[in-house]
Formats: structure tokens, C-alpha cells, sequence
């Protein structure tokens, strides 16, 4: 659900996600899911996570352009 937020738009690039306590607070998840979807998510590439400030939704490459911004 969290992924498909992202995907659709609900969640913009830079917007913070909620916490592990909140996800399973909505959607009665186990902590140990709640923060496997987190990893998830990263390792997808689709979040970011900054220590101590929480988990972002990850900002979109420029299309056609490299990483290092040659296209």
C-alpha cells in the first residue's frame, strides 16, 4: 500500500513517511513488518532515510539523464 502511495503520487518526492510506530498503528502490523517494508522500499530505491529524521520518499532522476547528469 505503502508503494502504491508513492507510485500514485500520494506520497511527492521528499515527503516523510510515516514512522514504524504509525504504520503499525494503520495497519495492524508487527514491528519487524512495519520496518521490513521500510527496508524494502530503499532498497527499491524508492525512499531515503535520514538518521534521526525519518524515512523520504526518494527524488525522481531527470528523465533520459545519468546519475551524473550527462545525458
Amino acid at each position: 500500500m505503502i508503494r502504491g502511495r508513492i507510485e500514485s503520487g500520494i506520497y511527492a518526492p521528499g515527503d516523510k513517511l510515516p514512522s514504524v510506530l504509525k504504520l503499525q498503528e494503520e495497519f495492524g502490523i508487527a514491528t519487524a513488518t512495519a520496518q521490513k517494508v521500510l527496508h524494502r522500499l530503499r532498497a527499491d530505491g524508492l525512499t531515503r532515510t535520514e538518521p534521526g529524521m525519518g524515512t523520504f520518499v526518494a527524488r525522481k532522476e531527470a528523465e533520459g539523464k545519468t546519475p551524473s547528469g550527462d545525458s
